[in-house]
């Protein structure tokens, strides 16, 4: 699998920056992971799309009322009023806390967003809605490095949903900090074991643990689509700022929806 852009060097095309489209993320403190693997998916289309952050403090996941209220509305739309002065041409929450704080909450947020902003805004959770709704997916799988019940609270919210959680499977963690760390062999291990025949796909939902890294090979194994929630936020925050490019290499989500459904078809399910 090559992820290196097809050639080294800035894009010899380029006039002037105006032309490239600006994706703004709002970015958990503690994530180390979302602001590399961002510019790595997007790095073969630098001339088209540019990446740009800004940080609100999220130091622990849990369902404690003061870990909640780290996403309360009004700090991350002083973060995304920050990034539209740059300006940008799409917002994103690269976070995924409307996954147990609920869909409403993460409306509300992209809602008041826009309306600060006057941009298109999402989350990665919405994001993530986006594209199983998209693709008719109607069971998943669900895996996070989160505690079991943060867990839970994201089954009933993905339930909510509409979506069946047939099988899921979790790491135990609460520091945002080592997410990011999680080595590349027990990733892997952990999305195998949220895999079942019945589920359509698989959702990875943390923007801190980098899958991202792992989901081409991981769906040539497992011969349906898995939907890394950093991936799922750059190919809809794209899709916000007006691009639409297939990327290689880094699974069917962002080669395009044309690759996520055949992979779809390929998918032995249950019904």
């Amino acid at each position: 699998m090559s992820q290196d852009a097809p050639e080294n060097g800035a894009p010899a095309n380029i006039e002037t920056l105006e032309a490239v489209r600006k994706l703004g993320h709002i970015t958990p403190s503690c994530n180390s992971a979302l602001e590399p693997l961002s510019a790595m998916l997007t790095s073969s289309i630098s001339g088209q799309i540019s990446n740009h952050f800004t940080r609100i403090p999220v130091s622990n996941i849990s369902l404690s009322e003061d870990d909640v209220e780290q996403f309360d509305v009004q700090p991350m739309v002083d973060a995304a009023s920050l990034l539209a002065e740059a300006p940008m041409h799409a917002i994103a929450w690269n976070g995924t806390s409307g996954s147990w704080t609920g869909a409403a909450a993460d409306r509300e947020l992209s809602d008041a967003i826009t309306e600060a902003t006057g941009l298109p805004a999402t989350t990665s959770t919405l994001a993530q809605f986006d594209i199983l709704r998209r693709h008719g997916v109607e069971r998943v799988a669900l895996t996070t490095p989160y505690t079991d019940d943060v867990m839970d609270r994201m089954a009933e919210v993905y339930a909510s949903e509409g979506y069946e959680v047939v099988r899921r499977s979790n790491l135990g963690l609460s520091s945002g900090r080592d997410m990011a760390n999680v080595p590349r062999f027990r990733i892997a291990q952990l999305v195998r074991d949220a895999d079942s025949p019945e589920a359509q796909a698989i959702a990875v939902v943390c923007t801190g643990l980098p899958a991202t890294l792992l989901v081409e090979e991981l769906e040539a194994e497992l011969g349906k689509p898995v939907f890394d929630s950093i991936a799922v936020t750059v190919r809809r925050g794209m899709e916000l700022a007006g691009v639409d490019t297939p990327v290689h290499g880094w699974g069917a989500l962002m080669e395009g929806p044309q690759a996520v459904d055949e992979l779809l078809g390929k998918a032995e399910v249950t019904a």
